[in-house]
């Protein structure tokens, strides 16, 4: 996994620099957790009155970000560590085509981006980084027919297609016998994956699960 020499130079400068105004938690975290979100799924189990675009019928999305969230092995996780935050329009352009609309990008730099001890700009710098980074298993990249898959086949199909990359690292997640998102946990430097018995402790145990098709 190579994202941290992709966004080392950015990284280095902004995450070691001081913030006024960051509380005191920002940056004091074991891990992050990378959430890759299933937009149909999400939009079959209510995410259609809350992102009418994203669930429109065309829009062919996939799997999309949903956030980049820091993480505790076994204490609270972080939200919301620093309040009056402006985010600059050239941050805000690292994520067409990463989240699915820039509300989102937004809403999540707030509650958890806040806590990385990263400044907009590195912040989606590193999520677009990962996005490019993980594989998706070509079995679910554009299905036009709905699939039943055992949440443990969807797990080997990304480890399959990402080096290094280990069931311990991962969470499949369903609701409603749907998948609607793929959990990574990523190392706190950006430069590996990270066991989280805590994340992939709570994948998805259904015996089978259906992948709705992309609208």
């Amino acid at each position: 996994m190579c994202v941290r020499t992709i966004v080392a130079s950015l990284l280095a400068a902004l995450a070691l620099a001081p913030s006024a105004g960051r509380a005191q938690q920002a940056g004091d975290f074991d891990f992050y957790v990378f959430a890759l979100s299933w937009s149909p799924g999400f939009c079959d189990t209510g995410g259609e009155a809350k992102a009418p675009g994203e669930c429109s019928v065309g829009a062919g999305k996939g799997f999309v970000v949903h956030g980049l969230w820091p993480d505790n092995a076994f204490r609270a996780n972080p939200q919301n560590c620093q309040r009056g935050v402006s985010i600059p329009g050239d941050a805000l352009k690292l994520t067409d085509g990463v989240y699915p609309d820039v509300g989102l990008a937004r809403y999540e730099y707030f509650k958890h981006g806040t806590c990385s001890g990263l400044d907009p700009q590195a912040y989606f710098a590193a999520v677009k980084a990962l996005r490019d980074e993980i594989v998706i298993p070509d079995i679910v990249k554009a299905p036009r027919e709905r699939l039943t898959l055992a949440p443990g086949d969807l797990t080997q199909a990304f480890v399959a297609a990402n080096p290094n990359l280990r069931a311990d690292n991962m969470a499949v997640d369903c609701r409603n016998g749907e998948l609607v998102d793929v959990r990574i946990c990523v190392s706190k430097d950006l430069g590996g994956f990270a066991n989280c018995p805590k994340v992939s402790g709570h994948t998805c145990h259904a015996s089978s699960i259906a992948v709705t098709p992309i609208r």
